[in-house]
């Protein structure tokens, strides 16, 4: 039994010269140990990019330690029960789990790549090696295709369940939560040529464009921009960010080299700022 649907429509006003878009309803689950392995390993491997062979961080393990919490976190179906999740959001105690060999890699991976910022870095070495309070690893990936307005409800569910747990005397008090995401980097040519492409250029417009509720992100003085809008409201609400290259990627890149220039970001919320986020992230994205 899905935990709720969602809705994504079409506009039947537009011309038929406009693309046209299909109803897809999102239903929501518990993570499923015996459908979901092969579809949460693959989002893990996309969200960890090369860097998750570089550094060990045993997927299977991680995927296993996912499932085997399954009244915590949600997946996003489109086809029942039975198909592979398009989206996943979950909280895993990092110290609770801190023998574990994904969690203990991903710590020494936080560690090591806060090394640039030496405040983030004494910060985790602190949160890392005392027992009082513990951190929660947020984990949140989903296919590219997948709209923004799915994560407040994600988010939303995320939140009751670390509370119903609490209430069972589960360890899902948090005094902070890190966050794992992926960014991707932008030249001043890319820029100027994808703003020129962009809806509001000088170029011909449709209605659809005019239409869209989304926020159009500013430049970014540095050129790095994330995969998931979402994001932009998680560094603000962040006490400490880091951007990385992924170690496989540390190559200087050609200038005519085809994709993305993919990156990685840890960002650092406190757990009390983390119901504004997400009635931020609520305001901003959910459907009008």
């Amino acid at each position: 039994m899905s935990k709720r649907k969602q809705s994504a429509g079409d506009d039947s006003d537009d011309s038929a010269s406009e693309v046209s878009l299909i109803d897809v309803d999102f239903d929501f689950f518990d993570p499923n140990p015996n459908v979901d392995y092969q579809a949460i390993k693959r989002l893990l491997a996309q969200l960890l990019q090369k860097d998750a062979d570089a550094y060990n961080f045993n997927l299977h393990e991680l995927t296993e330690l996912i499932l085997g919490q399954p009244t915590v976190g949600t997946t996003i179906k489109t086809d029942g029960i039975e198909s592979d999740p398009y989206a996943l959001l979950t909280v895993l105690n990092m110290h609770l789990h801190h023998q574990h060999p994904s969690i203990k890699a991903i710590a020494n991976y936080a560690l090591e790549k806060s090394s640039a910022d030496p405040t983030f870095h004494s910060t985790l070495q602190a949160l890392f090696s005392q027992n009082q309070s513990h951190v929660g690893l947020v984990i949140s990936e989903r296919l590219i295709n997948m709209p923004v307005q799915v994560v407040p409800p994600m988010y939303s569910m995320l939140t009751r369940e670390m509370q119903w747990a609490i209430d069972d005397n589960e360890p899902y008090t948090f005094s902070h939560y890190i966050f794992i995401s992926r960014t991707y980097h932008l030249t001043p040519e890319d820029e100027s040529m994808l703003l020129n492409s962009a809806p509001g250029s000088k170029g011909p417009t449709s209605k659809k464009s005019k239409k869209t509720t989304q926020p159009v992100p500013e430049a970014a003085p540095d050129g790095i921009y994330p995969y998931h809008p979402e994001d932009e409201y998680i560094k603000m609400a962040s006490i400490h960010s880091v951007d990385y290259h992924f170690k496989a990627d540390t190559e200087p890149r050609e200038k005519d080299s085809f994709g993305l220039d993919t990156r990685g970001r840890i960002m650092l919320v406190p757990a009390e700022r983390l119901p504004e986020l997400i009635a931020k992230i609520s305001e901003v994205y959910t459907p009008s």
